[in-house]
């Protein structure tokens, strides 16, 4: 079993820069797929970037180039730095991962989840 733990979320002007945590504890860590979701009101959740074990990382067209996502495996913690936000970046963010060592976008594909975290970007 895994329990993952989002922090970071805010209130934000467009333009600003946040950086949200998710901290990991239970099952080994730094063999475990994890990426980064979101889910704004009334849409489906999508995929926003996934980091694999052998330090790879992928990210949604939307946010290449101003996202960036990072894991340290001693803090047991993966990062997302988000840059250049833009209103449409509202959501609540969720910190995901899988039992595999290979990233997917698909949300189903991925076994455990936090809480989430609010991201609002004003315009």
């Amino acid at each position: 079993q895994v329990q993952l733990v989002e922090s970071g979320g805010g209130l934000v002007q467009a333009g600003g820069s946040l950086r949200l945590s998710c901290v990991a504890s239970g099952r080994t860590f730094s063999s475990y797929a994890m990426g980064w979701f979101r889910q704004a009101p009334g849409k489906e959740r999508e995929f926003v970037a996934a980091f694999s074990w052998s330090g790879g990382s992928t990210y949604a067209d939307s946010v290449k180039g101003r996202f960036t996502i990072s894991r340290d495996n001693a803090k047991n913690t993966l990062y997302l730095q988000m840059n250049s936000l833009k209103p449409e970046d509202t959501a609540v963010y969720y910190c995901a991962s899988r039992a595999k060592v290979v990233v997917t976008t698909t949300p189903f594909d991925y076994d455990y989840w936090g809480q989430g975290t609010q991201v609002t970007v004003s315009s």
